[in-house]
């Protein structure tokens, strides 16, 4: 596959923060399909074998999914509806009609207790409702497909903005800096930030050199805690307002969290495929969004 033109790319979930992104990136790559909630109820089997086998595409990529992590936790029937087997049954087309499925996983998939970034190669070991249905979609996936790539995310930022949740974090710390607001972050949570305009780049890049199938961390580089995030939106963002480090025990939680979730994207660099730092993809991010 590597070097040729695809003929049909179908992005499922085209207008999320991720999908929008890809939209772009993969755009040299060959002729789209972008399918949007509105257009495809996931959770049909029947729906997806139609879209699927009406426009027989080279590659599907899998960008829906039920991101509200403290919502899983009460409906955990939807959860792994949505995260698993929906994933499953997607494969089972990709898979009939000699596609190749590239799904979207998550940070969540490990416990946090490694003290480290987390590999591809380390044990996962989900701690809540919404990591332990992302791990089943992992497994369904290569299950069903053979040809499968795997992406694992993390605290996604982009221009699309995460539509279930609200909008972004980027977007609602310069809200609330611009507002004057005290701001108060948690510091003892660490993730991996990552700018959905780098991870699409990253994905368009494996997919058009034909990188082996299997799991991928598709992060932005290093890591840091919610509260050291917050500090850098607000610096970047050119206000000068101090953030206050909270302990995520300070108040009733709805869901068990990792502590340390942070991804490191070894199997990327391997192929040569890097992403800038964190730091780096927030400022470039502030200075698009306010075209500064």
């Amino acid at each position: 596959m590597a070097g040729a033109r695809l003929v049909t790319l179908t992005v499922i979930g085209a207008t999320g923060q991720l999908g929008c992104e890809l939209a772009t990136a993969l755009q040299p790559l060959g002729e789209l399909q972008l399918i949007g909630h509105a257009d495809l109820e996931i959770a049909d089997a029947n729906a997806v074998e139609a879209v699927i086998s009406a426009s027989k595409p080279d590659v599907v990529f899998n960008c829906a999914a039920f991101h509200k992590t403290d919502l899983c936790e009460v409906e955990p029937d939807r959860a792994f509806l949505l995260n698993a087997i929906a994933v499953r049954d997607i494969a089972d087309s990709c898979a009939r009609h000699a596609a190749i499925f590239v799904h979207f996983s998550s940070d969540y998939v490990f416990d946090g207790l490694k003290g480290d970034r987390y590999v591809e190669t380390d044990p996962t070991s989900p701690v809540n409702t919404y990591g332990a249905s992302k791990l089943a979609g992992e497994y369904l996936a290569f299950a069903r497909c053979d040809r499968t790539y795997v992406f694992r995310g993390a605290s996604l930022f982009g221009g699309g903005g995460s539509k279930q949740k609200g909008g972004n974090f980027v977007d609602g710390m310069l809200r609330r800096a611009a507002a004057g607001e005290t701001l108060r972050v948690v510091d003892d949570i660490v993730m991996s930030p990552t700018a959905t305009a780098d991870a699409a780049i990253a994905v368009a890049e494996a997919i058009r050199r034909g990188l082996p199938f299997g799991r991928y961390h598709l992060v932005n580089d290093g890591a840091c805690s919610w509260c050291a995030f917050a500090r850098e939106i607000v610096r970047a963002g050119g206000y000068d307002l101090p953030v206050e480090a909270t302990r995520s025990d300070a108040a009733p939680q709805a869901i068990r969290r990792p502590p340390n979730s942070s991804l490191e994207a070894r199997a990327l660099a391997q192929h040569g495929i890097t992403l800038p730092p964190w730091q780096d993809a927030v400022g470039r991010y502030i200075r698009e969004r306010t075209g500064a």
